[in-house]
């Protein structure tokens, strides 16, 4: 029995040792800030707490801007009646301003809406790295 025992540890390779220097060169020091986020430190709660605040502040802006113009069209419309009579090829205007005009301007809000988005992100990431 030794001699299967002894051919048995023989075969098993060997353990493995793992090796940690103690000054890495380039090694990256864990920020003070990423770890008030993971532990929800009072410190981490309010720089989240911030960046929703930007992105809530932007998103209504942009809200807003969006009810106003959107909202004086059709009160174009009505507070001057000439621009009713008025055709371009053969479409009448109103049909135009109302029908057409509305969806590049509701892209280009939410083409600023994303920018804005992710400089807030960026901004908030940088602090964080800090």
């Amino acid at each position: 029995m030794t001699s299967s025992r002894a051919s048995a540890a023989q075969q098993r390779p060997p353990r493995r040792k793992r090796v940690v220097l103690a000054n890495r060169r380039g090694e990256r020091q864990v920020p003070r800030t990423i770890i008030e986020l993971e532990d929800q430190s009072t410190m981490g709660e309010a720089m989240v707490r911030g960046l929703v605040r930007a992105q809530l502040r932007t998103a209504l802006l942009l809200a807003g801007i969006s009810v106003v113009v959107l909202g004086a069209l059709p009160a174009l419309l009505r507070w001057v009646p000439a621009i009713s009579r008025i055709q371009l090829w053969a479409v009448p205007l109103p049909w135009i301003i109302l029908g057409v005009l509305p969806f590049p301007f509701i892209l280009l809000i939410g083409y600023v809406a994303t920018r804005e988005a992710e400089r807030h992100e960026r901004e908030f990431t940088e602090l964080v790295d800090r």
